[in-house]
């Protein structure tokens, strides 16, 4: 048996073996699996640090490529240009 330290979980290791064989799986807003080369539209305005841009409500964005990491849609957006997204603001187009 394994046991969390900080919740005091419980699990087996056949458990541990299966979870670290799944792959990682990214969704949407609305639980929706994205995949690379998916298309998606941003839910809420989001401001971009260091610049005065904004990316609006209803942006789409086409192409993303899923990546490890807190920000885990790498993408490029026309006139602002390539960065990061949370896949909590988007949904699939």
């Amino acid at each position: 048996m394994f046991v969390c330290p900080e919740c005091a979980h419980e699990w087996t290791a056949s458990d541990a073996g299966e979870a670290a064989s799944d792959e990682r799986v990214v969704k949407d807003a609305n639980g929706n699996v994205l995949e690379d080369g998916d298309s998606v539209t941003v839910i809420k305005d989001l401001k971009i640090k260091g610049s005065s841009l904004v990316v609006k409500v209803g942006t789409k964005v086409r192409n993303i490529r899923l990546v490890d990491g807190d920000h885990d849609i790498d993408c490029r957006i026309e006139g602002i240009g390539a960065m990061q997204l949370k896949s909590e603001f988007v949904r699939k187009a």
